[in-house]
């Protein structure tokens, strides 16, 4: 049977990411599959990058720059992106992590084949120079399995863009904004299927938003309390549960 070729719609929040964007936007640009937007969303009240983004956009006219009034934050962008977007398909990537070739093209067609709605895989985390400092494993991730660890890449995800409603969304929190769409999704009887290759490289700096621990605490806390409506007692249950997942891949990864 011979596939078409869907649209998939890129989103992808700026925010402070100078040195990394360009290489950022070239790996979805330099994909084999070749039937994509990018949504690009500018999330910096300061427009100093704005000038070198608008000149590199030029190259390609898949790459459609939004420019957000105030900072909205990560989830609101992102929420902002899937309604501009077109595609039949959404794929998320961070304005500092990179793509393989043939991630889209692998990952589309494992997802038609088997029928599946969302999918994410596993990938490489890397430091500021590029280099390889570890990987994660992906495997299939439903509701119950979800609430005790948050074993998904943003950036490894496509799903199709009917999933997304009103209720089902990324919330509006500093980090884990991405943890309350994916408990969503699955709590409504889907499974987030894995495609167990090495398509992504998600990077890690020191001074990301996703290297402050008290704050990834207090986010999971939200998650929990405020958007899956948890009791209180239930909530931190699930929240030293999360962290102490979250300990044991960081050591495995050292």
């Amino acid at each position: 049977m011979k596939y078409n070729n869907p649209l998939i719609s890129v989103i992808v929040p700026y925010f402070k990411k100078k040195l990394f964007i360009l290489k950022t936007l070239n790996s979805i640009l330099e994909q084999s599959y070749k039937n994509l937007e990018i949504i690009l969303i500018y999330d910096d009240p300061n427009l100093s990058d704005l000038g070198f983004i608008k000149k590199f956009i030029k190259k390609d006219k898949r790459i459609k720059l939004y420019i957000n009034k105030k900072n909205l934050g990560a989830g609101k962008s992102r929420n902002k992106g899937i309604k501009l977007s077109k595609g039949k398909f959404i794929a998320f990537l961070d304005a500092d992590d990179l793509w393989t070739r043939d991630k889209l093209k692998k990952q589309i067609f494992f997802m038609k084949k088997n029928l599946i709605d969302i999918s994410h895989t596993s990938y490489h985390i890397i430091n500021s120079n590029n280099k390889i400092i570890g990987s994660r494993d992906a495997k299939d991730m439903n509701y119950k399995l979800l609430l005790n660890s948050c074993n998904i890449g943003l950036s490894t995800v496509i799903m199709k863009k009917q999933i997304i409603t009103n209720k089902i969304k990324f919330a509006n929190i500093n980090t884990k904004e991405d943890y309350v769409l994916w408990l969503k999704i699955t709590l409504s009887n889907k499974t987030i299927f894995a495609l167990k290759k090495n398509l992504t490289k998600w990077r890690k700096l020191n001074n990301s938003l996703s290297a402050s621990k008290i704050q990834k605490i207090y986010d999971g806390y939200l998650v929990y309390r405020k958007y899956m409506n948890f009791s209180l007692l239930k909530s931190f249950i699930c929240l030293l549960l999360l962290s102490f997942n979250y300990v044991l891949k960081e050591l495995k990864n050292k």
